[in-house]
Order: C-alpha cells, then sequence, then structure tokens
C-alpha cells in the first residue's frame, strides 16, 4: 500500500453541540463531493460509443469497436472487484479522485491510435485502443467502493436507502452529460487542435474536453471528501444516531487485512453470492433492453430519432424511480432491501412484456422503455445498498465489488451483450424477451432467498 494512499488514523472523538453542528454539515459536505466525484466517473466511461459513428468514416469497422467497447466492461468488472478490497483499506479521500485522475487521462490518450495510428495500421490501432479502453474500465472501477465505504461510514442503515438513491443518480447525470459534452466541445475547441479538418473535431469533444473537466471534478472531489467521521475525531455514525444494525460491534471500525476480507467476511457469505447472482440478472435486464433498444426499433422500421428518444426516456425515467425505491426501502420496508427489488423486479416483467406484444406500436414500445428504466434502476441501487448491509463496515467495498463484478462481467458483458447479441442473430428478438423474462424470474428467485437473513440482520 502507498503511503499517501493508507488511511487516516482516529482521531478522539468530539461530543456535544458544536460537534453535532459540525457532524451534520460534513456529513453533507462529504456526500456532495461523493455525487460529483462519482458523476465524474461517468464523463470519461463508455466515451467511445459516442465517437463511433464518427470513427466509420476514417476506417474503422463496427465489429472492431464493439470488441474494444467489450474491454472497457470487462476491465470495470474486474476492478470493481477487487480494487473494492484496496478501498477498504485506503483512503477514500485519495482513492476516489486518483482513480478519476487515471481514468481521465487513459480516456484523453484514446485519440493517439485514432489519429496517430489510424487505419492504415488498423491491428495496432484497434490493440492499443483496446487497451485504453480496458484500462478506462479498470480506473473507473476505483469510484464505486470508495463511494460505497463513504455512505457506509457518514450514513446509518436507517437512511443508507434514500441517500444512496439520491447518489446513484450521480450516473445518470454524468452519463447524460457526455453526449452534450462531445457535441460542444467539437464546436468550441475542434477549430484549436485541427484546423480546417472538421472530420477530427469529434476527438476534442468526446474524448480530450471530457477528460478535462474530469480532472477539475476530482480536485473538487478531493477538497471535499473525508474518509471516516473518526478521522474528522467524530463518532461513528452508529453512536452519533444511536441507530446500531443488530450485527453491529466496535471491530467493523477496524482495519481488516485481504485475507480477512475476503475469506471471512465475504467469499464465505452465501447470502452475498445471492445478491450477486441476483444482481447478474438485474443487470442482464438493464443492460439487455437498453443497449438492444435502437438496434430493435431501427429493424422493425422505427426512425433513429425516435428511437433516440426511446433511449434518452429510458436513461431518465431511473432518477425519480431510484429516489422512490430508495424511499419505500427505508420508509416501508424499514430498512429492508429485498422485498422492494422483488417488488420492482416484478413490475419491470410486466413492462418487458408489453414491449414485447406491441413491439410494432413505438407509443406502447416508448412508454415500456420508460417503465423499464423507472423500475430496473431501484434494484441496481438496492443491491449495492444491501451488499453493504449485510457484510462489515470495514468489508464494505470488496462485498459492493462482488457484486458489481456479477453484474457487469456475468450479467452485462457475456448474457446481455454477448449471449442476446448471437440468440438475436441465430433465434430472432422473440427468443431474447424470452431471456428477459427468465432472467427477471430469476433476480426475483435468488433475491428471495436472503429475506430471512436480512430479517435477522
Amino acid at each position: 500500500m502507498f503511503a499517501f494512499m493508507k488511511q487516516p488514523e482516529y482521531k478522539p472523538a468530539q461530543t456535544g453541540p458544536e460537534a453535532d453542528a459540525r457532524y451534520k454539515r460534513m456529513r453533507w459536505q462529504v456526500f456532495l463531493g461523493a455525487f460529483i466525484g462519482y458523476a465524474g466517473f461517468y464523463l470519461v466511461r463508455k466515451n467511445l460509443s459516442m465517437a463511433i459513428p464518427s470513427m466509420e468514416p476514417l476506417g474503422f469497422f463496427k465489429s472492431e469497436l464493439g470488441f474494444v467497447l467489450g474491454l472497457n466492461a470487462a476491465g470495470y468488472a474486474f476492478s470493481k472487484f477487487l480494487m473494492g478490497s484496496v478501498s477498504d483499506r485506503s483512503n477514500a479521500r485519495v482513492f476516489l479522485p486518483l482513480g478519476l485522475v487515471l481514468s481521465a487521462i487513459a480516456m484523453c490518450f484514446m485519440i493517439v491510435p485514432i489519429k496517430a495510428i489510424g487505419a492504415e495500421h488498423k491491428t495496432l490501432a484497434i490493440a492499443v485502443m483496446g487497451v485504453l479502453n480496458a484500462l478506462v474500465g479498470w480506473f473507473n472501477g476505483m469510484g464505486w467502493p470508495p463511494c460505497g465505504r463513504v455512505m457506509t461510514h457518514w450514513f446509518s442503515q436507517n437512511e443508507r436507502g434514500t441517500m444512496m438513491s439520491i447518489w446513484n443518480c450521480a450516473h445518470n447525470v454524468g452519463g447524460g452529460l457526455v453526449g452534450p459534452m462531445a457535441t460542444y466541445g467539437a464546436v468550441w475547441f475542434g477549430s484549436w487542435f485541427y484546423g480546417q479538418h472538421q472530420d477530427l473535431y469529434f476527438l476534442v469533444g468526446t474524448f480530450a474536453f471530457p477528460a478535462a473537466v474530469a480532472l477539475f471534478i476530482a480536485l473538487l472531489a478531493f477538497v471535499l471528501l473525508r474518509d471516516t467521521p473518526q478521522s474528522c475525531g467524530l463518532q461513528s455514525i452508529e453512536a452519533w444516531r444511536n441507530d446500531y444494525p443488530k450485527n453491529y460491534s466496535e471491530k467493523q471500525e477496524e482495519t481488516l487485512s485481504t485475507k480477512d476480507i475476503f475469506f471471512k467476511y465475504v467469499l464465505n457469505n452465501k447470502f452475498l453470492w445471492f445478491i450477486a447472482l441476483s444482481n447478474a440478472f438485474v443487470y442482464m435486464v438493464r443492460y439487455g433492453c437498453l443497449d438492444w433498444a435502437p438496434t430493435i426499433l431501427k429493424e422493425r422500421g422505427i426512425d433513429i430519432k425516435s428511437a433516440g428518444w426511446a433511449y434518452f426516456a429510458y436513461e431518465y425515467a431511473a432518477i425519480p424511480g431510484t429516489l422512490l425505491c430508495g424511499w419505500v426501502s427505508d420508509k416501508v420496508f424499514k430498512g429492508k432491501r429485498a422485498m422492494p427489488t422483488i417488488l420492482f423486479m416484478a413490475l419491470v416483467l410486466v413492462f418487458i412484456v408489453l414491449y414485447w406484444l406491441f413491439i410494432d406500436n413505438l407509443t406502447i414500445v416508448i412508454i415500456s422503455l420508460i417503465g423499464i428504466g423507472f423500475f430496473i434502476y431501484g434494484p441496481v441501487m438496492l443491491i449495492g445498498v444491501q451488499a453493504l448491509d449485510l457484510a462489515p463496515k470495514n468489508a464494505a467495498g470488496t462485498a459492493a465489488g462482488l457484486t458489481g463484478f456479477f453484474g457487469y462481467f456475468l450479467g452485462t458483458f457475456i448474457l446481455a451483450n454477448w449471449l442476446m447479441g448471437l440468440v438475436a442473430e441465430k433465434a430472432g428478438w422473440s427468443w431474447t424477451f424470452g431471456m428477459l423474462i427468465v432472467a427477471c424470474l430469476l433476480s426475483v428467485f435468488f433475491m428471495a432467498l436472503t429475506c430471512k437473513q436480512e430479517s435477522q440482520h
């Protein structure tokens, strides 16, 4: 472990009115740092997908670029799991900005294989692009675990669902800005770098401009974030709010070894495995619907503009749906996550069936995609929260990393992208809708296996 990444020492805890006022202020400061910092990661995440239409005239093909895109998801999946363990033993104030800085640098260097190497040396260009985009995914994996650590230490269990539902909207905010930034970045700065070569302006807007903004956000996140209340001379959140889970102990405030994190608290916790498997099928539905919607609609004769609005509606319906799901889990189900996840996935299933049955009706298709987007992101968020709830605080990043690995590698990379694409090509879209229905049912099944343990917890 590098010295600058080590967790800060705990200071003697202050109490009294002044400490209470400072605690309240620091909680919002840290929350804002986590929100802004995590949104910054989505400015330098999947930018290549925005660049693909402009890269085809330069001599690159969809199949080649699709492979490069897949490496991003694979890199992210492994990183979220492995770097989660590192984050549990690191200072979140340093760990998160470092990951964002490295993501921005790797994203900016994506210009090199496109412009400097080019399609004239395509094999080398694709190889370099693949390595860089895998690094973007890997460094992006340093975003969620420290945020999970911060949220676990600064917000207690009975408020965590609501606060994490608000925080989880950061990825919609950041992801939604990539398109406008690509457009206006090219307009504002393209001529500075490439003069009259307008076909290259997209390189600035898609890669360089978002990377520069991400570097600024990393600095802002460093200023706002703090690792734990105890490192600031404050009580643990459980003591301050008198909100202790049944399995709480003072040992959860200690830093664990990597061996203990993995083998004592994560890998031998069967309920975390149930959550991880449920998450894989939730992510299969999430990206199976999102990534293939434009292709399905285009093949049905629906114009690309309408398909684009359907894509937009799916993504931004997530914000109110996520907030509602977090509120319901805290206020209606009293901090339990399994039942609201099951309820929301059942409603997702209803809208998938509507989507399938009325695939040629654009109005119902958009309503269905809005419904899926509204209800799917709540379970995406809650499964991460549940992983934090069912693991000790000092193993929170690793626990969330396990669920994230299953979600992105198995659910997204293998099932939603590769397998659904293969099935659609060989057997048709009706079979893929059948797969999505089965995925909904499996996500509910594995989540139901955690209900009893969650009630005891």
